[in-house]
């Protein structure tokens, strides 16, 4: 038997190097779970579709919840803006892409604002599955100005352009309603 000082295999073993045991994987940290959407974002494919289809259920509370509207704007609007950071965060941890497919928080937070332009009582399946037809349309397009708020820096520009998307969404899903009622 050889030694192991004479093997031929003696520099690759001495100079591996063995993984990084004090860094968690990005995958475990706490604002990458929840900007994923405790890893919805990771299903393939189409992320951002599995993203706004997890809002569905928060839809349907909300509807139920029949919160005043007030009550119900200032409630999205306040965890639309947690996200901002949790999306900088998050996007850091998953080495700094300037919009990763896998978070997907922004499309689960600005689904429900599409609905807004809707009463309660109005949202009803079909309206809902027109909602997110449209909402999924606007942010996969990005029409302006949805292309250039993706450009705004961090977690704002992760955020943005979906709040756009839901915006476009919104007035579509209005003018739809309209006619039809």
């Amino acid at each position: 038997m050889i030694p192991f000082y004479f093997s031929a295999n003696r520099n690759s073993l001495v100079n591996h190097k063995l993984p990084d045991t004090r860094k968690p994987p990005a995958w475990s940290h706490p604002a990458v779970l929840l900007a994923t959407c405790f890893w919805i974002g990771r299903i393939r494919p189409a992320p951002g579709t599995w993203g706004s289809a997890a809002a569905i259920p928060v839809i349907v509370a909300l509807s139920y919840a029949r919160l005043p509207l007030v009550l119900e704007v200032s409630l999205l609007v306040t965890v639309c803006c947690i996200g901002i950071p949790l999306c900088t965060i998050a996007t850091r941890q998953l080495g700094g892409q300037k919009d990763p497919s896998s978070i997907v928080i922004d499309e689960f937070l600005a689904m429900p604002l599409v609905l807004l332009v809707v009463s309660p009582e109005q949202r009803t399946w079909p309206v809902i599955l027109i909602a997110f037809l449209l909402f999924r349309l606007f942010d996969i397009t990005k029409p302006p100005p949805c292309r250039q708020l993706e450009n705004l820096p961090q977690g704002l520009g992760v955020m943005a352009d979906d709040w756009a998307a839901a915006g476009l969404s919104a007035c579509a899903l209005f003018v739809i309603s309209f006619v039809l009622s």
